[in-house]
């Protein structure tokens, strides 16, 4: 019978990443095999035993003694307490280091040290202050593998807790929070890029088996990022307040006026609180177009041009930030800037940046609800009749529901959206007493376009 396991242990897992020598002992060979069998079926309290025996008498010999034994572990680690439960934490700790000790090739320093970390936040083993400096190495040491989305959150809300204690400084929050928040749209940016290649083929129902399991992962994996910012932001909360930025900048300009990241972090943190109307503001502004007068420059120059009532300049200050960007992403996200700017005073000029924003990005979801928002403020504007007029809501929840096609991330303040706007547009009474069902409306005000009427 131990021939026969030893036999299928081979034949299970072949000789590739199998240690040499110990694939020679015949005991590790059939133990692989029995509790591989048995982890298969999530039987684990029958797999501990002959995992135990292979892990520690041949820890080279395959990689299934760290994937199966992972899911043992957690299993022992669910149902004990105590000094037992402590006693599988070790175990499980030393086998993540051992899997990249013998098997680096298939897991990572920041995925191990990301997994010990949560290990121990979740088992309620570390404070915020091990937490902080756990996660704070990582992100340092393998700032590339540090992905998951929970960790990214528990690395900067225990330095707020750390904060709000008083044995951490205000900047380096926001230190923090930037790398965070730039590392997470970074992620979701390789994402979204992933899932916009797909889309065409999951409209006209092309995908293979294989590609439908890859856009669930890729809009799974998106949205966590999206709802984790939200929760950075509101962990973050008045922390970023204009009261508490200004002040803040006031005291430490001197020192940092020519630290180029600090100064471009902190008008950007004063542009997205609303704080441009502060003599910081500009005081800042100006240090950063001395300091690097890249597209970002030129688009807050737009700002204050703007803000002075000189419309003609703004708008040459914000084509001069198009045109010195030449990659996508950033091009995009400061077309939307734009956008949102320029929404005040002609909403027309706002979706034309905002389509441009999209042209340069098919995945920026934020120029799509911008633009979902423009059509749906425009009602009144948009029709002769309550039918004609509220008609235009058909078209804004479109738009809003095609942000969170091509960027998950924002797929619940999408819908969201989307319902909202549904439920302004007109009812099914009203659409059989107009007599509207399945026609078409066109729109002759600045949106443009038609909408087709639902049938009842």
């Amino acid at each position: 019978m131990k021939l026969k396991l030893y036999f299928t242990a081979v034949m299970l897992f072949g000789m590739v990443g199998v240690s040499n020598a110990q694939a020679q002992d015949p005991e590790c060979m059939t133990n692989l095999s029995i509790f591989s069998e048995h982890a298969k079926v999530k039987n684990y309290d029958a797999a501990y035993e002959p995992w135990k025996m292979v892990y520690e008498k041949c820890p080279q010999l395959n990689n299934a003694i760290y994937v199966y034994g992972e899911r043992i572990l957690k299993d022992k680690i669910k149902k004990s307490s105590g000094t037992e439960k402590e006693g599988f934490i070790t175990d499980m700790m030393n086998l993540l280091d051992d899997k990249l000790k013998y098997f680096k090739s298939k897991t990572s320093l920041g995925k191990t040290m990301v997994n010990k970390a949560m290990l121990k936040y979740d088992n309620k083993m570390a404070g915020d202050a091990e937490m902080y400096d756990m996660l704070s190495e990582t992100f340092t040491k393998d700032k590339k593998n540090f992905t998951n989305p929970k960790a990214l959150y528990i690395y900067f809300s225990s330095l707020v807790n750390l904060h709000n204690a008083g044995q951490k400084e205000l900047q380096e929050v926001f230190d923090v929070y930037d790398k965070v928040t730039g590392k997470i749209e970074e992620e979701n940016n390789k994402l979204t890029d992933k899932i916009a290649k797909l889309l065409p083929k999951e409209e006209d129902n092309s995908l293979t088996s294989k590609e439908k399991r890859l856009l669930k992962s890729y809009n799974s994996y998106s949205e966590n990022y999206g709802k984790i910012t939200g929760s950075i932001d509101a962990k973050l909360g008045k922390l970023a307040d204009c009261e508490n930025l200004i002040p803040l900048y006031q005291k430490n300009f001197d020192a940092k006026k020519d630290n180029v990241n600090w100064v471009k972090s902190a008008v950007s943190r004063m542009f997205s609180k609303d704080c441009t109307d502060d003599p910081m503001f500009q005081k800042l502004f100006e240090a950063q177009l001395a300091l690097d007068p890249s597209a970002d420059a030129f688009f807050y120059d737009g700002i204050i041009k703007l803000k002075a009532g000189n419309s003609k300049e703004a708008i040459a200050s914000f084509n001069k930030a198009e045109e010195l960007e030449t990659d996508n992403i950033k091009r995009s996200k400061i077309l939307y800037k734009v956008a949102t700017i320029i929404r005040k005073n002609s909403k027309s000029q706002a979706r034309n940046y905002a389509q441009k924003a999209i042209d340069a990005n098919r995945a920026n979801g934020k120029a799509y609800l911008l633009i979902a928002s423009l059509y749906a403020s425009s009602a009144n504007a948009c029709g002769s009749t309550p039918f004609e007029k509220r008609a235009i809501y058909w078209k804004a929840a479109e738009m809003a529901r095609k942000a969170g096609r091509v960027d998950p991330s924002l797929r619940g303040r999408a819908s969201k959206s989307a319902a909202s706007y549904n439920a302004k547009a007109p009812t099914k009474e009203m659409i059989f007493t107009a007599g509207m069902a399945g026609k078409t409306v066109s729109f002759s005000c600045w949106v443009g376009g038609s909408v087709k009427v639902p049938n009842l």
